[in-house]
């Protein structure tokens, strides 16, 4: 069978990595001096913590060469097929990175690198998708050619609770970042070939923010493929959470609603508060 991979950036749950057999390769996050790994042996919470306290945003990095190496090596060793997913190659190079360690294992016959052109459950739709194909007996060549048709129709949005993070790390200015905290103003930021964007901006508190950004979704959710959707959260009101949970099941479309938890690398640049449905249109 394919053996599945990922950076950690899909922002999978343990359960969802569990049931589909996923090897995570985890990113670099660095506060101040100190160097962690994505899900490993830091939260999102302690990077909020340290963010607000020092008023920077942490740096993020590709996976190290060793720890690629280090999670390819035995299913190379098993002449088994592997295919592995990255981040969008405009935000890091941790494609690159599997694609030097299938090199150094002499195995760029057997691993396949794939750019997801995208980011968090945007990536983690299409590495369920990809994994369901592998547990069905399908190759890596049949897997890819059907990923090629399912990756455009992959929809990747979500809205942040503040811009001060995303100022913090230059992904928009102080002018922006004044305005939005004054004006309680609330991004969508849709991910579009490989790059954010801001689509449409709401004004209000949280909770009404998110309820209007999932309703003007509608169209596209009725128009979705019903396996699966996702909510995922960098840490949210439970409330808020909840009530975007009964939204989807009210339109009765999903046969799953999937809720995950941002890792370090994507809570770090969009921050705490910030609420994304991503799904993959039919």
């Amino acid at each position: 069978m394919v053996k599945i991979i990922s950076d950690s950036t899909c922002d999978l749950s343990p359960e969802l990595v569990n049931r589909y057999d996923i090897d995570i390769l985890p990113l670099h996050i660095l506060l101040g001096e100190k160097e962690y790994k994505d899900g490993k042996n830091i939260t999102p919470d302690e990077i909020f913590a340290w963010s607000d306290a020092h008023k920077t945003t942490p740096k993020t990095s590709a996976p190290s060469l060793v720890d690629a190496i280090e999670i390819l090596k035995p299913y190379v060793e098993e002449k088994r097929e592997v295919i592995c997913f990255s981040i969008s190659s405009s935000m890091s190079t941790s494609g690159n990175v599997m694609r030097l360690a299938a090199d150094e294992l002499e195995a760029s016959d057997l691993v396949t690198v794939i750019d997801s052109a995208n980011l968090s459950t945007g990536i983690g739709l299409q590495v369920v998708e990809v994994a369901v194909m592998a547990q069905a007996g399908k190759s890596a060549a049949e897997i890819t050619a059907a990923l090629e048709e399912v990756r455009p129709k992959v929809r990747a949005s979500f809205v942040v609770d503040t811009l001060m993070y995303l100022y913090r790390g230059g992904r928009c200015n102080a002018v922006a970042a004044m305005a939005g905290s004054v004006l309680k103003l609330h991004p969508k930021i849709v991910v579009e070939n490989g790059a954010m964007d801001a689509a449409k901006k709401y004004r209000g508190k949280l909770h009404s923010v998110v309820m209007s950004y999932v309703r003007d979704m509608e169209a596209d959710l009725k128009n979705a493929r019903p396996e699966r959707v996702f909510i995922t959260h960098s840490g949210c009101d439970r409330k808020i959470v909840e009530d975007v949970q009964a939204y989807l099941q009210r339109l009765g479309i999903f046969q799953e609603i999937l809720e995950t938890r941002a890792g370090g690398v994507v809570s770090s640049h969009c921050g705490p508060g910030t609420l994304g449905v991503l799904f993959i249109a039919k």
